[in-house]
């Protein structure tokens, strides 16, 4: 007879493997971190002993579930911020709140308290993007879970690097450091297409080709994000990506709530894994993805639950139900999704989506023991009847619940028995988190006042380039001929002209740290000098320059916008401010090309306050800190070699400056 070293006996096993073997009574028996095998209780027995047999009558075997998609961390955020509008949301709770508290030990702490809900909901494989992804992959090997844990990068700054490239640098050390982990598998994870650029893009799937990890990306969360994509590419999101060469490499697309049939299409031809998301889509009102034809396209399909802040809870057995409900429901056709393939999404298919189906996602010997053990007895999942071979399926996915989960084991190792968490202190995560809790309410209390918070709950805001490079210089005279002198140089070629009436109004408060508000209507002028069109926005600036490259030349912070389709009289009852400053003016805008490189340059006449000067205003804008350098030093050049403006012509101001 030959040595295991566990023995499960006398339950219902349910191997999910290709052949949808299921064995009642069945047995699996394990030696170290692997199955040796699966089968029928008479047979295993007889071939095997062990040391350590459990008894599973009553009781239901079977892999331990994959969540897809999921922000681990974010458990701490859990709950405070619901039923706002998806850009209130997260530009006016979770992004400031990042800000201010992600840190190492906020990110280990909050994945410990996620791993301690999922491994006590079954869940034994989880695929996470967030920041500091070193941290989550050792909190998460230190519990036990198996993960593919992903370094998020985008365009702007994050709460673990200011720049792209250094997100870049981060994840290339992350992989590098956990490559080979018997638990973890490092990947890449730029966050969305709306979030990065082409050459974020590209750039992170190059990394992930180099090591041959996974990728993960959001992908069509939300209707506006199909809109904008077309707006800014005349392009649909997928064909964006597809043409970058980012499904080069091997891709998770977590949402996709919004592709089209052209879009499914090439998920498939890309052989692209989905992660439906379907608690977070519903309560963020972003939609219900197309299931049913992505199953039909052959698109592979896994289940995640997405992060606690938007869920609000890491349940996969109600994201299996749910994700069975929604096709249905959508399709009006009661047979699309059955029980059977909504638990294969969320245990085999999920494995294979994440590039791990060799070691995990059904229980067959060489694979390792990833299971978990279910009451198949509480009085919710009770009568049973064994007339039709699904009905063991539907039980777990239409009746079971977390909370029927008994023991946890991954990798040939409990991390829990009978219901008692084996590898983490419950007791400390909970106090923690709490104090973490009463930190956050204290932060979001004192800033219920804060002039951004006010222009995100009016809505529409969005994110400009975080940086801006910027010079005035006072000019002579009306200042055409140093335009002509620009024009004429042959190092630049002239994209676009405007004419322009801008009328700002700035409100300005007591507090500088809170940033200012500027309203601003732009009269567009018409080769015949008469108006022909007109747009109000807003925008907000934080008053301090985060450096100074070259006298002057000034690298400003970030700024947000926001479309103003109220009146003037409400923003300034609506914010209050301590002050306010009208500057009013004439402004000849032109988009030049310099060495290939695009610049605004502004030839303004200030007409409020009263003034005979003009001024010659240079701009460019960047999400690259790197790239900041370099325009700043072509900003320079223009100005010394191709306009001749001496360095005492130029001014240290922002036309408010003049109020």
């Amino acid at each position: 007879m030959e040595h295991a070293d566990i023995l499960l006996t006398g339950g219902t096993v349910l191997t999910l493997n290709g052949r949808l073997d299921r064995y009642a009574p069945g047995a699996v028996a394990i030696r170290g971190d692997s199955i040796l095998a699966v089968g029928s209780q008479e047979a295993i027995c007889a071939r095997y002993s062990a040391d350590t047999v459990v008894d599973c009558q009553g009781q239901v075997v079977m892999p331990g579930l994959v969540n897809a998609h999921t922000h681990m961390p974010m458990s701490l955020l859990r709950a405070m911020a619901d039923d706002l509008r998806l850009d209130v949301w997260l530009m006016g709770y979770m992004m400031p709140v990042e800000r201010e508290f992600v840190s190492p030990e906020f990110v280990r702490l909050g994945t410990e308290l996620s791993c301690a809900e999922m491994i006590r909901g079954g869940t034994t494989l989880i695929a996470d993007m967030y920041y500091f992804e070193a941290e989550v992959a050792a909190a998460t090997a230190a519990a036990g879970l198996r993960g593919v844990c992903g370094q998020t990068v985008m365009k702007y700054p994050a709460p673990d690097a200011e720049s792209y490239e250094e997100s870049l640098a981060r994840t290339r050390r992350f992989i590098e450091e956990w490559r080979g982990h018997p638990l973890i598998v490092p990947s890449v994870a730029p966050h969305a297409p709306y979030t990065c650029t082409d050459e974020i893009l590209r750039a992170c799937a190059d990394l992930a080709v180099e090591f041959d990890v996974p990728l993960q990306i959001h992908i069509l969360e939300t209707r506006q994000e199909a809109e904008d994509s077309w707006a800014a590419f005349e392009k649909k999101v997928v064909n964006r990506v597809v043409e970058l060469g980012v499904f080069r490499a091997k891709a998770i697309a977590a949402h996709c709530v919004h592709v089209d049939s052209e879009q499914i299409r090439l998920l498939d031809q890309y052989d692209v894994a989905v992660a439906h998301n379907p608690t977070s889509n519903l309560k963020l009102a972003s939609g219900i993805a197309p299931v049913a034809e992505m199953l039909e396209r052959g698109v592979r399909l896994s289940i995640g639950t997405d992060g606690a802040a938007s869920n609000n809870d890491l349940d996969m057995f109600e994201e299996m139900r749910l994700a069975a409900l929604l096709a249905k429901g959508a399709t009006f056709d009661p047979v699309v999704l059955p029980a059977r393939e909504a638990l294969l999404m969320a245990t085999r298919w999920g494995a294979e989506a994440l590039h791990l189906g060799h070691l995990t996602g059904s229980l067959e010997p060489g694979k390792r023991a990833d299971l978990i053990v279910l009451d198949h007895d509480p009085v919710h999942n009770i009568p049973h009847f064994g007339r039709d071979p699904n009905a063991v399926y539907s039980q777990v996915v239409y009746a079971g619940q977390a909370a029927d989960v008994q023991h946890v084991m991954v990798n040939g190792r409990w991390l829990m028995r009978e219901r008692a968490l084996l590898t983490l202190d419950e007791a400390r995560i909970r106090r923690e988190a709490e104090e973490y809790a009463r930190r956050m309410d204290a932060f979001l209390i004192a800033r219920e006042g804060n002039v951004l918070n006010k222009l995100v709950a009016i809505g529409g805001l969005q994110q400009e380039e975080s940086f801006e490079i910027q010079v005035k210089a006072l000019v002579d005279g009306d200042g055409e001929s140093l335009i002509e002198r620009l024009l004429r140089d042959p190092a630049v070629r002239v994209v676009k002209h405007n004419h322009y009436r801008q009328y700002d109004t700035y409100f300005l408060f007591d507090d500088e740290n809170q940033g200012r508000v500027r309203y601003r209507e732009d009269d567009f002028i018409g080769a015949s000098g008469e108006m022909e069109a007109v747009r109000t926005r807003l925008t907000y600036t934080i008053p301090d320059k985060a450096r100074e490259f070259d006298e002057a030349v000034l690298l400003s912070h970030s700024r947000f916008i926001a479309p103003a389709d109220r009146p003037l009289r409400f923003y300034r009852e609506y914010f209050q401010a301590h002050r306010e400053c009208e500057v009013h003016k004439d402004r000849l805008r032109w988009h030049v090309l310099y060495k290939g490189v695009l610049f605004y340059v502004n030839l303004d006449h200030v007409m409020a306050p009263k003034t005979d000067r003009r001024y010659i205003e240079i701009k460019s804008r960047t999400w690259s800190a790197r790239d900041a350098e370099y325009k700043a030093a072509l900003t320079s050049e223009i100005l010394d070699e191709v306009l001749g403006i001496q360095p005492a012509a130029r001014v240290r101001m922002e036309y408010v400056d003049l109020c």
